[in-house]
């Protein structure tokens, strides 16, 4: 006769040492199986002085969404974010309801609003910054720099003088993007780039491995980008007319880990608060830091972020989306209230 027996350990504690091992097997010579069963602990926030509460545990609004990037609060309190690879936009309510906000996207990533409510989006399927939305005043703003096409834009940012910050982080790994012609040009090399105002298109830098997420200071004298490929995010001095000084590492990352195919910090989305503190998605979490790039702590996630965003009435709601799900934190400070992201 077989037996079998299930035991419920914590995920803290997975049975995994060679005493346990040999157990087990001359457990299984005389017909006993073992099934284990583990139970999952609650996510929840560390105490951040300032930020966050300690013991708020995290729960997912909802998962199964297909690329989830690009997330930005709307004024009403509700919040949308870019289904990338599902070529739509869609809208978290304040109540967690679900609703499709936007179709046909041109495979949307990185969002942002100017002050009269245009939507600005970097798109991947063919790759072009531009403005999506209201129905009517769609613009294509820049998709090429000195004859090459970008690559895969990936987020943005506008000042508060409607000039659009982004970055390109090179070659189009999206499955759905069109094909290139084999004789076509590679894309332009990954890069950050500046769209003034008057719409003339400049690149502020070409030097790093993948650059990401991208995000203003409150005062909007500095630039911050996230470098996938380093373990800085790093921060540029912005000049009178939106142009940069020399890169300088801001705040080191902790989760820099080696994969297959190279080191990765995992920095993706930036989101500042209303004390100029910067939160970054990454490796291990939302990791906080203070305006001097001192390191406040790790929120972590039950899936590893890969963008996020202030929303709700007061911009007290952390909203995080990646791998799929959408969370949502309360704060015990807010998102910067002088621009939409």
């Amino acid at each position: 006769m077989t037996v079998k027996i299930t035991i419920s350990k914590s995920i803290t504690s997975k049975p995994s040492n060679r005493s346990w091992g040999k157990k087990i097997a001359a457990f299984a010579a005389m017909g006993v199986v073992f099934s284990t069963a583990y139970a999952e602990e609650a996510i929840v926030t560390p105490p951040i002085a300032g930020v966050v509460a300690g013991g708020i545990e995290i729960n997912a609004i909802r998962e199964g969404f297909t690329g989830t990037e690009g997330p930005i609060g709307l004024p009403d309190g509700s919040l949308i974010f870019t289904e990338t690879q599902a070529n739509r936009i869609t809208r978290i309510a304040a109540d967690g309801s679900i609703s499709t906000y936007l179709e046909n996207s041109n495979g949307a990533n990185g969002l942002g609003f100017t002050a009269n409510g245009d939507l600005y989006a970097v798109q991947t399927l063919n790759p072009r910054v531009g403005i999506i939305s209201p129905k009517g005043k769609e613009k294509v703003l820049a998709d090429k720099f000195e004859g090459l096409s970008f690559g895969r834009p990936n987020d943005l940012v506008v000042d508060k003088k409607g000039g659009v910050y982004f970055t390109d982080s090179g070659a189009n790994a999206n499955p759905n993007a069109p094909a290139k012609p084999a004789n076509q040009p590679a894309p332009a090399k990954p890069a950050v780039y500046y769209i003034k105002p008057t719409g003339e298109l400049l690149r502020l830098a070409a030097d790093l491995e993948r650059p990401n997420g991208i995000q203003l200071s409150p005062d909007e004298k500095t630039l911050y980008v996230a470098n996938t490929g380093g373990e800085y995010i790093l921060a540029y001095a912005i000049t009178a007319d939106g142009s940069v000084g020399a890169r300088k590492d801001f705040a080191k990352l902790e989760g820099f880990t080696k994969t297959d195919t190279g080191y990765t910090s995992g920095a993706d989305g930036l989101a500042v608060d209303a004390e100029g503190r910067l939160y970054v998605a990454s490796n291990p979490g939302i990791q906080v830091f203070n305006a001097k790039g001192e390191a406040l702590g790790i929120i972590p996630l039950p899936k590893k972020p890969q963008n996020l965003a202030f929303a709700g009435k007061d911009k007290k709601i952390l909203y995080v989306v990646g791998r799929g799900a959408a969370y949502k934190i309360p704060l015990l400070t807010s998102g910067y209230t002088g621009r939409a992201k």
